[in-house]
């Protein structure tokens, strides 16, 4: 066996490298690249999708939130009331992952059509507008984030309430705690390490897809991802993409520190030391 920095060295450091090499090169795909160190194109891209990258992050923090407030409450039905049930819960879970990310996307793509199942006997009633449409609008777009990465936040939950200790709550209860008050004093910062790793889980890969948006948005929901793709596979303009690429890096550790800070590494820590 390998030592571990081995292996983070190999799939890790090294392409990072690489990309930062390729960030800093000119040139084009038919004369090729060569290292000129040109700083400017983080300046360059930065400027040009500034846009993009912002309403990345927005859409990435709006799907986070949604699945926080979808995942938790199932989360907590699953660890506290499905009882002997609960591996069937969480395999159906779990069971739409085990067809294509793109596949499942799709769906959505066919459900919430103009006049697809659900639009379109709405608007022969008369209840919507013939005009009246959901695919390329950011409700669309944050609503196929929160639909594929809902698991990534349930999951992490699930296990950090499995870890709350009945005799703590039935102590809350000896005490004349309420229900609401035993959840938001005893529960609630339990779980916090599951909700900690649920949003990192689901805001960091939702900011950072292009499938979604590409299926289910349009011209004005462009995230940074579709940006990212058009740059490398269409465009061959390869420092501009891997330039991007660091550039969206960069904003989500920010983002990920920033939250870290606000909700205080310290507390998280202890409860799941408890």
């Amino acid at each position: 066996m390998l030592p571990g920095w081995l292996w983070l060295a190999a799939f890790f450091v090294t392409p990072v490298i690489v990309m930062v090499s390729l960030s800093l090169q000119t040139g084009d795909f038919i004369d090729g690249f060569r290292q000129t160190f040109h700083f400017r194109t983080y300046a360059d891209v930065v400027e040009t999708y500034h846009v993009q990258l912002v309403r990345s992050l927005v859409y990435g923090a709006a799907a986070t939130t949604a699945c926080a407030l979808v995942g938790y409450p199932v989360a907590y039905w699953i660890a506290f009331r499905a009882g002997r049930h609960k591996s069937v819960f969480l395999f159906l879970l779990l069971l739409p992952f085990f067809v294509s990310f793109v596949i499942r996307t799709q769906s959505w793509n066919v459900v919430l059509a103009d006049n697809g199942v659900v639009l379109g006997p709405l608007k022969h009633l008369g209840v919507l507008p013939a005009d009246f449409h959901v695919l390329a609008t950011p409700y669309a777009v944050i609503g196929g984030l929160t639909y594929n990465f809902l698991p990534f936040m349930v999951l992490p939950v699930y296990v950090a309430l499995e870890r709350v200790d009945a005799k703590v709550i039935e102590a809350a209860t000896d005490l004349y705690a309420s229900r609401a008050g035993t959840f938001w004093r005893v529960v609630l910062p339990l779980s916090l390490p599951g909700v900690f790793a649920g949003v990192l889980l689901t805001f960091v890969p939702a900011s950072a897809d292009y499938v979604n948006a590409g299926i289910l948005g349009g011209p004005s929901t462009t995230m940074v991802g579709n940006i990212i793709q058009t740059e490398y596979f269409t465009n061959l303009n390869y420092p501009a993409a891997a330039a991007l690429s660091f550039v969206l890096m960069g904003a989500l550790l920010l983002a990920v520190f920033t939250y870290a800070r606000a909700l205080g590494t310290d507390d998280v820590l202890e409860a799941a030391a408890r």
